[in-house]
C-alpha cells in the first residue's frame, strides 16, 4: 500500500500476516473416516481429466497417425495412467493376428511371412517340428521296407541281368573267334586263343603269318563290339538311376503326402498355409534323401525339443517355422496380454534392433551366415495390433531408432534392416525379409520440452502424433478436493503395500503437497514424490508400532528427507553464523539490504541472504550493475537493474538530467546471479543510499519491481523466508526481525512449522507489500511520500529527500561543466 498520510503522523506499515496464513489451513478434523482403508479406492485420475481424455481417444480411434505424446513432468504418473487406460482398452479389443516367418524355396534370401489367426503361429510351429520329426522316422523306415527292397532289388537285377546278358554273348562270340575277354584291374582285355590257351607274344610270334592276321582280325572285331557294350553301359546307368529315382519318389512320396495330409488338414482354411505345405512338399520329395544321412550325435529326430528348431540339424532348418508373434502366451508376445485381448508393450530399451527386430548371424568358418530362423521380433511386431508404450528420450537417444519408428508409422509395415547394412559397414550375405504390416497405437511419454522441440524441428512429428496428452502438475487445492485427494493418497499407500493413512496424517500431506506445488491454493500431483513420502512415513510409523500412519510419521518423514539434502544448506548459514560471509540482523545500514535468493544444487533446494550495497555520487546517470560488468549477472538479472534504473528517471528530478553515478553488488557473491527477484531490493539499496536513509538491517526483502514502483510476485518464497528465518533464530530471535515479501506471494506460502510457531509466539515477522512505498516505510521507518498538488514530494518524505540528491547532483554536474567551459582551453 502507498503512504499518503503526512510524514509527521508517522509512515502506515504493512500489516504482519497472521499465523493461519502462513500455511494452507487443512487439520484432521476437515476429515470424517478413521483410516483411508475406510475410503473408496481412487478409480480415476485426480486432476488429469484432460490429458485422460487424450490418451482415450488416442485408444479408441481407428485412425493409424492419432498417435499420442504424453507430455509432464517426471513423477506425476505419466506411465502408471498410459498403462492403466491402454490396458483397459485393450481388454475389449480383439487379439491380433499371429506373424511368422518360413522358408522361401525359391528366393532363400527373401523369407516369406504369413499371417494367421491368433494362437495359430505356435500350434503350426509344433506341426511343421512334428512332421518332420514323423518323417525322419518314416522315410528311413520306407527305405529300409521288405516292399522297397523287393522294388529295388528287382531293378538292380534286372539292370544286372541285361549287362550280364549281353557281356555273356559277347564272350560267346569272342570265344568262337577264337578270342578270350579277359577281365583286369585296368577294365577289360582281349587276347587271342590257340589250343584253348591264351596267346603269350611268344607264342604268337611263333604262329604263321595267316594265323597272326586272323587272331588279328578277331581281336579287332571284338574289341570293337566290347567297346561299343561298354559305350552303352553309362546309357543303361542314367536309365538305371531314373528308375530308382522314380522309385525313391514314389516312395517318398507316398510318405511325404501320409505326413503331411494331417498338417494340411490342420490348416486347411488358411491359404497362405497350404501355399507354403505345398511348396514344403515339393521339397521334401526332392530331398528326401536328407532323412538318410545318419548322426549318431543326434537323438529323437531332427527337432527333439519344445525349442528344437535351435538345435535342429541345419539341413532341416529349411522346413522350420519361425514364430515372430504368438498370442497364445506360447510365443514371443508379452505374456500379460497373449491370452485376451490386445497387447500393450512398453519398450524400456527402444535401440533399433529392440524396436523393428534383428537378423542375428552366426560364424562358419571364418564367415557370417544368416538364415531366417535367425531373424527375431521387436517390439512393433509384439504391439501390432494394440499399443506400444516408448519413453521419447530413450527412443531419441537410440542411433537411427526415431527414424525407424516413424518410417514404419508413415508406411504401416515394419521392415526388417540393421544400421550396419544402412551404412554399407558390414558385406555379407543377407536376409530381406517381407515386410509385415503394422497396426499399432504408439504412445510416447516425454517431458514438455521434448515434446516442444519435436514439434518445432520435425515435420513428420506433427502429421504421425496428433494427439497431445498434457498432464496437470497440480489442481486446486479446495475444501471440495481435500476429500478426492485423501483417496488418491489412500490409493498410492494401498499399491505401495504400506499402512494406511490416519486423517492427521492425510493433514500433514496435503500441507506438504501446496509446499510441493509452491503454492498454498493448489495441491501437487507429483504422486511419486508423494508416494515416497508415504513409504517412508510408513518406515517411522513401523519403528513406532502403529497400526496406522500418523501425522507424526508424516512430519518425520519430511524432516528428514530435509535433513539428508541440508549439508550444504548448513554449511552456506555456518558460513554467515560465523561471520565468514556477513550479513547483517540487527541496526541499520545507508545503503545495504539483505536480499533473499535461491540456490538449488541436485536435490538440495535452500534459501540464503545475501548483502547488497549500492554507492551513488554525481555524475553522468550511469548505473554500474557490477554483477553485469563482471559478467556473473545473467540477462534476467540484467533487465531487472535496467527496469529500476527506469524507475527511478520517471520518478525523480524528472526535469533535470539524470546525473547520477551509482553502483550495485552483492557483497560475496563469486558465482552467477540471475533472475530478478532483488530487484526491489537493488531500488531500495539506491534510495537508501540518495536519501541517506538507513535501511533496518533486521529485515530481508525479495521481490521485482516495475517501471512504476510495484512489487511483483517472486519464486522459492518459502526457501527464501526459511533461509532468512534460520540465520535470525541461530543468532536469536529479538520479535524485530521479519522478511517482507510481494503481496501476489501469500498465497504461495506453505511454511515449515517452525516459522509459523516463531510467528504465532510474536517472534517473527512476514510482511507483505505491494509497492516500494511499502518497503521504505518498514525499512526506512518514514514515509515514502506521493507527490501533492504543485508537484512535490511531501517534504521530509524518503522521496523528497531522494529527489533533492538527485537535483543537487544535477546543479553541481551544471556547475561543473559551465566552469570547466569557461577556463582557457576547457571543453564542455
Amino acid at each position: 500500500m502507498s503512504d499518503t498520510s503526512d510524514p509527521a503522523d508517522g509512515p502506515e506499515l504493512p500489516q504482519p500476516l497472521a499465523p493461519e496464513r502462513l500455511c494452507v489451513p487443512v487439520t484432521a478434523a476437515d476429515f470424517d473416516f478413521a483410516t483411508t482403508a475406510d475410503l473408496a479406492p481412487d478409480i480415476g485420475w485426480l486432476g488429469q481429466e484432460r490429458a485422460v481424455d487424450a490418451i482415450r481417444m488416442a485408444a479408441d480411434i481407428p485412425h493409424g497417425d492419432f498417435n499420442a505424446f504424453v507430455l509432464g513432468t517426471p513423477g506425476s504418473g505419466r506411465h502408471r495412467i498410459v498403462r492403466a487406460i491402454l490396458a483397459q482398452a485393450a481388454e475389449d479389443r480383439e487379439r491380433p493376428s499371429d506373424w511368422v516367418y518360413v522358408n522361401n524355396f525359391d528366393a532363400p534370401d527373401k523369407p516369406r511371412a504369413i499371417e494367421l489367426p491368433p494362437g495359430q503361429a505356435s500350434r503350426f510351429c509344433k506341426a511343421m517340428e512334428h512332421l518332420i520329426d514323423e518323417l525322419a522316422n518314416d522315410i528311413p523306415a520306407i527305405f529300409e521296407s521288405e516292399d522297397y527292397q523287393t522294388r529295388r532289388n528287382a531293378i538292380e537285377q534286372e539292370f544286372a541281368d541285361l549287362h550280364e546278358a549281353e557281356m555273356s554273348q559277347l564272350f560267346e562270340r569272342a570265344r568262337g573267334r577264337g578270342v578270350a575277354i579277359l577281365r583286369t584291374p585296368m577294365g577289360f582285355t582281349v587276347a587271342g586263343l590257340h589250343g584253348g590257351e591264351v596267346l603269350t607274344p611268344d607264342k604268337y610270334e611263333a604262329l604263321s603269318e595267316d594265323e597272326q592276321a586272323r587272331v588279328d582280325a578277331a581281336v579287332d572285331q571284338t574289341q570293337g563290339e566290347l567297346a561299343e557294350v561298354l559305350k552303352a553301359a553309362p546309357a543303361r546307368e542314367k536309365q538305371h538311376r531314373a528308375r530308382v529315382e522314380t522309385l525313391n519318389v514314389e516312395m517318398a512320396t507316398a510318405g511325404v503326402d501320409a505326413a503331411i495330409a494331417e498338417v494340411a488338414e490342420a490348416f486347411r482354411d488358411h491359404a497362405p498355409v497350404r501355399a507354403h505345405l505345398d511348396r514344403v512338399r515339393a521339397d521334401l520329395i526332392e530331398n528326401a534323401q536328407l532323412f538318410l544321412i545318419r548322426d549318431e550325435q543326434m537323438q529323437g529326430g531332427p527337432f527333439p525339443g519344445p525349442t528344437s528348431k535351435h538345435y535342429a540339424r541345419p539341413q532341416f532348418q529349411r522346413y522350420a517355422v519361425n514364430v515372430m508373434v504368438a498370442h497364445d502366451g506360447a510365443g514371443q508376445g508379452d505374456a500379460a496380454h497373449d491370452t485376451q485381448g490386445a497387447p500393450v508393450i512398453e519398450e524400456s530399451l527402444p535401440t533399433l534392433g529392440n524396436l523393428i527386430g534383428r537378423i542375428e548371424y552366426a560364424s562358419e568358418m571364418g564367415a557370417l551366415v544368416t538364415n531366417f530362423t535367425m531373424i527375431k521380433p521387436g517390439a512393433l511386431h509384439r504391439a501390432n495390433g494394440g499399443f506400444l508404450v516408448l519413453d521419447a528420450l530413450h527412443v531419441l537417444q537410440e542411433p537411427f531408432a526415431w527414424d525407424a519408428l516413424k518410417r514404419c508409422l508413415r508406411t504401416g509395415e515394419i521392415s526388417i534392416y540393421s544400421p550396419g547394412e544402412r551404412l554399407s559397414l558390414i558385406s555379407t550375405v543377407s536376409l530381406d525379409p517381407d515386410p509385415i504390416p503394422l497396426k499399432t497405437r504408439v504412445v510416447l511419454v516425454g517431458e514438455r520440452l521434448h515434446y516442444y522441440l519435436l514439434a518445432a524441428f520435425d515435420p513428420d512429428f506433427a502429421h504421425l502424433f496428433k494427439l497431445q496428452a498434457d498432464l496437470n502438475d497440480h489442481m486446486p487445492a479446495g475444501e471440495d478436493h481435500r476429500q478426492g485427494y485423501a483417496r488418491m493418497l489412500g490409493s498410492l499407500a494401498h499399491d505401495a503395500g504400506i499402512r494406511p493413512l490416519e486423517p492427521g496424517a492425510v493433514a500433514a500431506t496435503l500441507r506438504e503437497s501446496t509446499r510441493l506445488a509452491g503454492d498454498a491454493e493448489r495441491f501437487t500431483l507429483d504422486t511419486d514424490t508423494l508416494s515416497d513420502i508415504l513409504r517412508e512415513a510408513d518406515h517411522w510409523a513401523d519403528g513406532n508400532d502403529h497400526s496406522a500412519i500418523t501425522a507424526a510419521d508424516i512430519d518425520r518423514a519430511i524432516a528428514e528427507r530435509d535433513r539428508r539434502a541440508s549439508r550444504l544448506r548448513d554449511l552456506s548459514h555456518e558460513a554467515i553464523t560465523r561471520q565468514t560471509v556477513l550479513i547483517d540482523t540487527d541496526g541499520a545500514r545507508i545503503g545495504q539490504i539483505n536480499a533473499l535468493s535461491v540456490l538449488q544444487i541436485g536435490a538440495a533446494t535452500f534459501g540464503r541472504p545475501s548483502r547488497l550495497t549500492a554507492r551513488t555520487r554525481m555524475g553522468s546517470g550511469k548505473l554500474v550493475d557490477i554483477e553485469r560488468e563482471t559478467e556473473l549477472g545473467g540477462p534476467i538479472h540484467s533487465k531487472g537493474v535496467l527496469i529500476l534504473q527506469g524507475y527511478l528517471a520517471s520518478s525523480f528530478a524528472t526535469d533535470a538530467p539524470m546525473s547520477l553515478w551509482a553502483s550495485l553488488v552483492f557483497e560475496q557473491s563469486y558465482g552467477g546471479v540471475d533472475g530478478d527477484s532483488a530487484s526491489a531490493a537493488e531500488l531500495l539499496a539506491l534510495i537508501s543510499s540518495l536519501a541517506e536513509a538507513p535501511i533496518d538491517q533486521s529485515f530481508a526483502i525479495t521481490g521485482s519491481v516495475n517501471q512504476f514502483g510495484d512489487i511483483q510476485a517472486i519464486g522459492g518464497v518459502n526457501e527464501k523466508i526459511e533461509g532468512f528465518f534460520d540465520i535470525c533464530a541461530a543468532r536469536g530471535l529479538t520479535g524485530r526481525q521479519g522478511v517482507l515479501i510481494p503481496a501476489a506471494n501469500v498465497k504461495h506460502l506453505a511454511l515449515r512449522a517452525r516459522v509459523i510457531d516463531a510467528v504465532r509466539d510474536r517472534r517473527f515477522r512476514i510482511l507483505p507489500m505491494r509497492s516500494v512505498s511499502d518497503a521504505i516505510a518498514v525499512l526506512m521507518g518514514a514515509s515514502a511520500g506521493v507527490r501533492g498538488p504543485d508537484g512535490a514530494y511531501p517534504e521530509g518524505s524518503i522521496n523528497a529527500r531522494v529527489e533533492a540528491r538527485l537535483r543537487a547532483f544535477a546543479e553541481a554536474r551544471r556547475a561543473y561543466v559551465k566552469q570547466a567551459t569557461e577556463q582557457p582551453g576547457g571543453t564542455p
